[in-house]
């Protein structure tokens, strides 16, 4: 199809991939702690990435970590000149950058404990510290960092850990895949960084139930290709290298989202390790169970301030027979938008709606050099039967006939789709191309489906108004939008204007009945939303669950419950 051949011409041309980087053989010595694991290190990029942007994105972004000294070795970022007395960062109304936190010493006790523990899967190397401490695709920082990172194997070391952390009231912050972007992994207040990458195994598959139990390291780009050999697939689409562990601590979702739900509706069960050791299991393997409380769903969305996650049962689903992949370009966001809405209340099951703005399909023609028609565009894919694919097709592209839509194209061939959604995924990596130096502030609000048009058009309205780089991108079946604001970290001015755009979107969407964050979770950038967002009284629920559960205070401290909340 003359659609498929356009993408199979296209070639990427960014094509280099930087060598990853492994822990330091020779390390920097921080008191008589030493590096003690020479097998962990950076987390590796995902395969799918190797000819993708992450390497001109991460090259481009490098001035943004002058943010830190790293000239101290120290096992804390010494805080005398950002002095956190009488500020409150994510509460109420904070537009603060960096985040702060009394800092307290890890006893050396503990860290000999750990290091009987964990033997040589512990490091306090300075770099490997730093790295954990530095969200890697966020904005946000923190004034201290780790004191170690622990790189657990089982559920047990996992027990062993908190309950060694409780017993000393040491922080701990769980860590993923690194690809959250609300400064869930930063360490506000050092202490331990228990990194899961290396519990990444598959513990049972059943086939006939449609259901895995896997590990919390494991990534889901690694799980679909463990079960495309059985016909089956998990269906949740975040980030690459997001993690299944990571991905139930901030109930994410994805493109796929419209057709399979989110975190919280493809997990069956979990295993969690509360804070004073204790391995919690919440729910059977049945599909559906009324037995006491939901402690599944307490849990998924929790960002690490309950316990360690060790062990997910999820809800597979079988790989469509058949799909096709349509694009479609509009005149106004709000014409594709109308179109999304249209579509859903067709009764047409799609299984991807994705809204792409003209500056993002721009900073896409120049990161990848396409060709692209530089107009609001929309995604679509429809899945079953060849039959019934090409029918839903047809009536969608009536659809946008009705609202100004042009140049509809579908394509069926398999390296066609794939590139397509390979050009979507790294949209935000063709930002950082676009903007080098840069750094990049994303909105993730939500509302009902019938006030995304609204929604979309008074935020493009003042994004375009703005001196800075906006892009729009929307999962706008589910009424799930996105926008990428590129900003200088070194000035202060556009880091504030930024944050006004942020301000503007979230609060608009509050005011349609939606939400600030619809799928990255709160960490520590949207928790000044959550009192006007859920009301006070549901903020002090959080809170005495958490100090029931997590009476010291040591899981994730400073993540997701505003700091002016009590009780």
């Amino acid at each position: 199809m003359a659609f498929a051949s356009k993408f199979a011409r296209s070639k990427t041309i960014l094509s280099f991939l930087r060598p990853c980087r492994q822990l330091h053989s020779t390390p920097k010595s921080t008191g008589d702690v030493t590096v003690l694991s020479p097998v962990k290190g950076r987390r590796r990029l995902p395969t799918c990435w190797s000819s993708s942007l992450f390497p001109l994105a991460i090259a481009a972004s490098a001035t943004s970590f002058a943010y830190l000294n790293l000239s101290n070795p120290s096992i804390s970022e010494s805080s005398s000149a950002l002095d956190s007395r009488d500020i409150t960062v994510g509460g109420k109304d904070s537009t603060e950058a960096v985040v702060k936190g009394e800092y307290k010493q890890v006893p050396k006790e503990l860290i000999s404990q750990l290091k009987t523990i964990l033997e040589d899967n512990l490091t306090t190397d300075y770099d490997e510290r730093y790295f954990h401490g530095k969200p890697q695709n966020s904005f946000h920082k923190a004034v201290n960092i780790p004191d170690v990172v622990v790189f657990p194997r089982s559920e047990e070391e996992v027990s062993k850990i908190l309950k060694s952390c409780n017993e000393y009231k040491v922080p701990i912050v769980p860590y993923g895949g690194a690809t959250s972007i609300e400064g869930h992994t930063l360490a506000p207040k050092g202490g331990v960084c228990i990194d899961m990458s290396l519990m990444k195994r598959v513990k049972a598959l059943h086939v006939e139930d449609m259901d895995v139990i896997v590990e919390p390291g494991i990534g889901w780009l690694e799980l679909n290709e463990y079960l495309e050999e059985y016909g089956l697939f998990f269906p949740l689409d975040p980030g690459p290298g997001a993690s299944i562990g990571g991905m139930c601590a901030t109930r994410c979702s994805g493109s796929l989202a419209v057709r399979y739900g989110t975190m919280r509706d493809n997990v069956i069960s979990l295993k969690v390790v509360l804070p004073n050791g204790d391995v919690v299991k919440t729910a059977s393997r049945a599909r559906k169970s009324a037995a006491g409380y939901d402690l599944t769903r307490l849990i998924i969305g929790s960002e690490g301030t309950l316990g360690v996650i060790t062990e997910i049962t999820l809800r597979l689903q079988k790989i469509p027979q058949h799909s096709v992949v349509a694009v479609c370009n509009f005149p106004t966001v709000k014409d594709a938008a109308d179109v999304a809405i249209a579509t859903m209340m067709s009764g047409i099951q799609v299984s991807r709606v994705e809204l792409l703005d003209e500056v993002q399909i721009r900073a896409i023609n120049m990161a990848n050099g396409k060709n692209l028609t530089e107009a609001p565009t929309l995604m679509f894919e429809f899945i079953g039967t060849e039959a019934y694919t090409r029918e839903q097709t047809q009536i969608v592209q009536q659809i946008a006939s009705k609202h100004n839509g042009s140049d509809f194209m579908f394509a069926e061939e398999p390296e066609a789709k794939k590139e397509l959604w390979k050009i979507r995924k790294e949209a935000l990596w063709a930002c950082y191309a676009m903007a080098p130096g840069h750094e990049a502030m994303i909105t993730d609000v939500c509302v009902p489906l019938s006030h995304l048009a609204e929604l979309i058009s008074r935020s493009k309205k003042e994004l375009d108004a703005s001196s800075l780089l906006c892009t729009v991108i929307a999962h706008a079946g589910d009424g799930n939008f996105h926008t990428c604001i590129m900003f200088d970290p070194s000035s202060e001015e556009q880091r504030r204007e930024a944050e006004r755009l942020n301000h503007f979107m979230v609060h608009s969407a509050l005011s349609m009945d939606g939400t600030c964050t619809g799928e990255h979770g709160v960490g520590t950038g949207k928790m000044k939303y959550l009192e006007k967002e859920l009301g006070i009284e549901a903020l002090q629920t959080m809170k005495r669950i958490k100090k029931t559960l997590d009476p010291n205070d040591i899981m994730n401290p400073g993540k997701l419950i505003p700091p002016h909340v009590c009780f």
